[in-house]
């Protein structure tokens, strides 16, 4: 008699996602750490006077000096992620700091930053901590060595999701046909030893553009394969590692490449867990619980995946948005954040501010240096939608020293990719008259070859 096993009611070793959370705590401790250090609290949450704040989000703002204490939060419960102690609680503060830090000022947007919030977001419905944790090294009733195979699984369809969607995004002209922006990128790098030179020649950036679409499209599947896995892990290492060392991307090279070991089996990550065990003397249990509510079919354990389900269509779905908008999306980026759309554009711009009293037809022109950082002022000279920000936070400052009404104008242009700079903005659109929505900026110039 054949028995047919749902899908959901399968089981594998925890050993995985133990060794998952061990790496991901400590990459993420290290990172914050490493900000910490180099002064980029205060450089990017101190000392600037404005905030560019995300659309729905606008009540999210940095804390003053104590921004230092939910930096040091928010590496505390990474620790304690890491450790296993109190996991629940601990991935949940952690998710919950980091995405507060992520949102205070859309200046310093990542994909890498959103990955991170995304996959914290992912593990606060894993038992992540039920094995090989000082939880269950505190109470042996938490260990369960045995989890559902779909707590596994779901860590490798989102990492599947980054990479597709990655490689999906470089299947256009600017980066296959043109080189574009890697032609202006890779020469830059042309003093590193050995390999260096090689930078100066077009078919070694077009080898590295080509390279780099076909790998994010390959290798998921390589790594799904159990024949090809070997191959696949080493395109992962070779591939960050090399990124790690042409780009400024921080410890997210490294947290892809431990991630990727997910897709190796349960026998690999017990290798590694009982080598741990051994240096270490780290006491765990490897009793089947029997009475798990992990496998039992209850309401909660059906939500729980009911809204994963609804967590990874939008995932899905959510890259997809910038279809809805006119116009090319590296020119007017709306829908460009939150769909894995990783260094595919050079842009560069200038915005000048025209302040015009209503009353008098008097005016003056802005100096940003007063009001931004260089870096602030260098991202929002080409995102609309922070020269909207921006004009508005304009209006309220002057309007506060006397009662007059102003509107404002914006002189601005822009290069993307290379290209000879043009104007980005309607100089005749009065700012003041916008307000951030989800819908088109219709004052954003049309993109012209």
């Amino acid at each position: 008699m054949l028995i047919k096993v749902s899908y959901f009611s399968k089981t594998t070793s925890s050993a995985p996602l133990a060794i998952f959370r061990i790496f991901f705590g400590l990459l993420m401790f290290i990172s914050i750490i490493r900000f910490w250090a180099l002064g980029w609290i205060d450089k990017l949450y101190i000392q600037p006077h404005f905030f560019f704040s995300y659309y729905g989000f606008e009540w999210i703002k940095p804390l003053g000096d104590l921004t230092y204490v939910l930096f040091f939060i928010c590496g505390l419960s990474a620790l304690f992620v890491a450790l296993g102690l109190k996991y629940t609680w601990a991935i949940i503060t952690f998710f919950l700091s980091f995405t507060y830090i992520e949102l205070m000022d859309k200046t310093t947007y990542l994909n890498h930053y959103y990955f991170v919030s995304v996959l914290s977001f992912l593990l606060i419905f894993l038992p992540a901590g039920n094995y090989f944790s000082w939880d269950t090294f505190r109470n042996s009733r938490l260990s369960f060595p045995q989890i559902p195979q779909w707590n596994i699984d779901v860590i490798k369809l989102l990492l599947c999701i980054v990479y597709l969607y990655a490689g999906l995004a470089k299947l256009n002209p600017e980066w296959l046909l043109q080189g574009m922006p890697l032609k202006i990128w890779l020469p830059t790098k042309d003093d590193l030893p050995m390999i260096g030179f090689l930078f100066r020649y077009n078919w070694m950036i077009y080898l590295f553009a080509w390279g780099g679409a076909l790998y994010d499209l390959l290798v998921p599947f390589l790594l799904l394969n159990r024949k090809t896995r070997g191959l696949g892990f080493m395109m992962v290492v070779f591939f960050h590692l090399l990124t790690a060392i042409l780009f400024p991307i921080g410890m997210f090279p490294y947290l892809m490449i431990f991630s990727a070991l997910i897709f190796f089996n349960h026998q690999f990550h017990q290798k590694i867990i009982d080598i741990l065990h051994q240096v270490f003397r780290i006491k765990y249990h490897k009793t089947y619980q029997i009475q798990n509510s992990l496998f039992q079919d209850s309401l909660i354990n059906k939500l729980k995946i009911g809204f994963l389900v609804l967590f990874f269509l939008i995932q899905i779905g959510l890259p997809f948005r910038h279809m809805l908008y006119p116009g090319n999306l590296f020119w007017t980026e709306e829908g460009y954040r939150w769909s894995w759309r990783v260094m595919l554009m050079e842009k560069a711009g200038n915005a000048q501010f025209k302040i015009v009293d209503n009353a008098s037809g008097s005016w003056f022109y802005v100096n940003n240096e007063d009001f931004l950082t260089s870096f602030q002022e260098k991202q929002m000279a080409t995102q609309p939608d922070f020269i909207l920000q921006y004009a508005h936070f304009l209006n309220k400052h002057f309007s506060k020293q006397d009662t007059r009404d102003f509107s404002i104008f914006v002189d601005c242009f822009v290069a993307l990719n290379g290209r000879k700079s043009t104007r980005f903005i309607d100089p005749e659109f009065d700012l003041t008259k916008g307000y951030e929505s989800f819908a088109h900026k219709s004052w954003i110039l049309p993109f012209n070859e």
